[in-house]
This record gives structure tokens, C-alpha cells and sequence, in this order.
């Protein structure tokens, strides 16, 4: 019997119909779970900006949190979360977005990013996109110069890659899933 190598794809599972009917919720808690899947997740994540210098980690909320934490470890940097409206304590900007059904609204603590820093969004999935604009343009009004955004799974036919890129950043996926 032969090993073969896993993959970040081949630790992620689907889940049908959740949150709604017709979703493929691509759930990372697997990945996650496993600590060689986690790790190597973790190493693609940062292969991209090898070399590049850091000063933070963004992550969104939630599953960005997971893993901007550890990134940021590994480069031994700073972690900046971008939260839903209303869970932050402090002084916060804030942005609007828009969602499928609805608007949303993310903030960040308004001192997290000093001018000139070099930052890295990350999460673990690019949908449409408009969470990880709204966290760009909460960057970039501190004054933070984004290197990269790296995620887990891209959607691509739900255009948030190409919504990202039209804003000129460098986007990094480990893997991607068709559809919905």
C-alpha cells in the first residue's frame, strides 16, 4: 500500500447545505484540527512573502483570527483582528460593506496601524471579497501599506480574487473550490 501526500485541499471538508440550502460550506475546523495539516497551511500561507518584512498580521473575523495568530508567531510580529461592529473596546473606525443579502460593518482600533507599516491580511476563504476590501480599506486608512493578502480557499466564480487584484493587491490561495 502506498502513502500519498495530503494536500491543504484534502483536510478540508464540505458540508452540504449549511448555513442554507445550496451552500458548500467549506469547513477549515478540520484543517485545523490536524496539526501537520495546520502547520503545512500555515508554511504555503507564508511561501509567497518569503524574504518580505512584515511589521503586522491582519486577520478577519473569525477563522482569520486562527490563523493570523499563528502567522504572526511565525514571523514574530504583531496581530491587528478586524472585528464585526460592536466587539472591539476602544476607539475603532469603522466600514461599511456589502454583503449577499444586506450591509455589514467591520472595525479596527484606530491606533492598531502606524503609517508606513507592512502589513499581511489574511483569512481563510475569498468569497466575493467584500469583507477583505472593507479590512484593505480600514488598513489603508491608518496608513498601512498591505504586501499581501493570503487565504485558505478561494470561490473563484464568486470574484473576489479579481475584486482584490482590480485594487492592486497580491492575492495567495492555497486551494480552490468550484461553485458555491
Amino acid at each position: 500500500m502506498s502513502k500519498t501526500t495530503k494536500t491543504v485541499k484534502d483536510y478540508i471538508r464540505t458540508i452540504v447545505d449549511f448555513p442554507h440550502e445550496g451552500i458548500m460550506f467549506r469547513d477549515v475546523t478540520t484543517l485545523f484540527a490536524d496539526a501537520r495539516g495546520f502547520r503545512m497551511a500555515i508554511d504555503q500561507l507564508l511561501h509567497p512573502y518569503a524574504g518580505e518584512r512584515f511589521d503586522k498580521v491582519v486577520g478577519l473575523e473569525a477563522r482569520g483570527f486562527i490563523l493570523g495568530g499563528a502567522i504572526a508567531h511565525q514571523l514574530s510580529v504583531g496581530f491587528v483582528p478586524v472585528r464585526k461592529k460592536g466587539k472591539l473596546p476602544g476607539a475603532v473606525i469603522s466600514e461599511e460593506y456589502t454583503l449577499e443579502y444586506g450591509e455589514a460593518i467591520v472595525e479596527i482600533h484606530d491606533d492598531a496601524i502606524q503609517p508606513g507599516e507592512k502589513i499581511l491580511l489574511v483569512d481563510d476563504l475569498l468569497a466575493t471579497g467584500g469583507t477583505a476590501e472593507a479590512g484593505l480599506k480600514l488598513i489603508e486608512r491608518l496608513g498601512g501599506e498591505v504586501i499581501g493578502c493570503a487565504f485558505i480557499i478561494d470561490l473563484p466564480d464568486l470574484g473576489g480574487r479579481k475584486k482584490l487584484e482590480a485594487m492592486g493587491m497580491d492575492v495567495h490561495a492555497l486551494c480552490a473550490f468550484e461553485g458555491l
